[in-house]
């Protein structure tokens, strides 16, 4: 697992650490978990704990062997700046992610206060991008704590979107990515919402991403997640720095 992937806002997922715990309103239907535990029963090495947090030394090298250049979801298995997850074993990550500088990373996490927390002792070169999960408006904080971290480019992944966002406050952010639950038991996403982040992207110049609809068995992704017509699939600048090309995610 981690040379390609499904997810449409990224090209590759890299897991040296998977498992994790619940702690908001969007977890309640975890992806991960689901695929963590029929990964376990599978056999497969890096999931005997199923979705137990577990760290992979063995791992950490991954993105210094890739010679495509290529975005990168860090820990689409876990979140790296869960409680339980050693600073320097996070510092080794990022330290990874400096020296092989041909990709574009996206580190994504629910735990903001803690990214926050940390940022000040880890580098933040160009291609490392920083992210929170902002499922509904009663976690809007997670932004703030991330405005403090020293990314050059900063992004919020409003998925599952379970609310409105009657006020979505996006200095500082640049991207914004929404989509529906998908999985037995979605809950329903409101067209409104993701038009009210839409809306508010095109008011700040933000660009867009609608992943996916949502709903079971069809979460309505690809050429089905339209809103009001259109393909929202909206990219911020990638780094010239890095040998990601336009396009290639």
């Amino acid at each position: 697992m981690g040379s390609s992937s499904a997810i449409e806002w990224t090209d590759a997922t890299w897991n040296p650490v998977t498992g994790c715990d619940k702690v908001s309103a969007g977890c309640k239907h975890c992806y991960a978990e689901t695929l963590a535990k029929r990964l376990q029963a599978m056999g497969h090495d890096s999931y005997r704990d199923g979705f137990r947090l577990t760290l992979h030394p063995h791992l950490l090298d991954l993105p210094l062997r890739w010679r495509r250049p290529r975005v990168v979801f860090v820990n689409s298995m876990s979140d790296l700046f869960h409680p339980d997850v050693p600073f320097e074993f996070i510092a080794a990550v990022f330290d990874v992610m400096r020296r092989a500088d041909q990709h574009v990373y996206q580190v994504l996490t629910k735990r903001a206060e803690r990214l926050a927390e940390l940022a000040p002792r880890l580098p933040w070169p160009p291609h490392v991008w920083a992210g929170v999960t902002v499922e509904r408006a009663d976690y809007l904080g997670r932004t703030e704590d991330l405005r403090r971290v020293p990314a050059a480019l900063r992004f919020l992944s409003l998925e599952p979107l379970l609310g409105p966002f009657d006020e979505l406050d996006l200095e500082g952010i640049g991207w914004a990515i929404a989509g529906g639950e998908s999985g037995a038991g979605a809950r329903v996403m409101e067209l409104r919402w993701a038009r009210q982040v839409r809306d508010r992207c095109l008011e700040c110049g933000v660009p867009f991403f609608l992943k996916q609809l949502g709903g079971y068995p069809d979460k309505r992704g690809g050429d089905a997640a339209t809103l009001d017509g259109r393909r929202w699939t909206e990219w911020p600048a990638l780094p010239a720095t890095t040998g990601v090309l336009p396009g290639m995610a």
